[in-house]
């Protein structure tokens, strides 16, 4: 018979699981959203957003655009990640 302990234990720890592949799952997702919005913001132009956000004018890193870049290739590590334990 199982004890009202050890079910609590079992439930908690299918919680870490899916809370696990759950954060994973959005790691994934986080560098092609990403890469999307910066494509988006290039194809349809730059508004006002854009010029509220930018660090200088003039400088290549500037506006929306290299924002979002920069955050794709920051968020690219669960990718990196996915595709070193394929290769194993």
């Amino acid at each position: 018979m199982t004890s009202p302990a050890n079910v609590a234990t079992g439930a908690s720890r299918d919680g870490v699981v899916a809370a696990r592949h759950l954060a994973r799952w959005l790691a994934l997702a986080a560098t092609p959203t990403f890469a999307i919005m910066a494509v988006l913001t290039a194809v349809i132009g730059s508004g006002p957003a854009d010029t509220l956000c930018a660090a200088g004018y003039g400088s290549v890193l500037s506006g929306m655009v290299p924002m979002y870049l920069l955050m794709s290739a920051i968020h690219s590590a669960a990718w990196l990640r996915l595709i070193a334990e394929r290769r194993r």
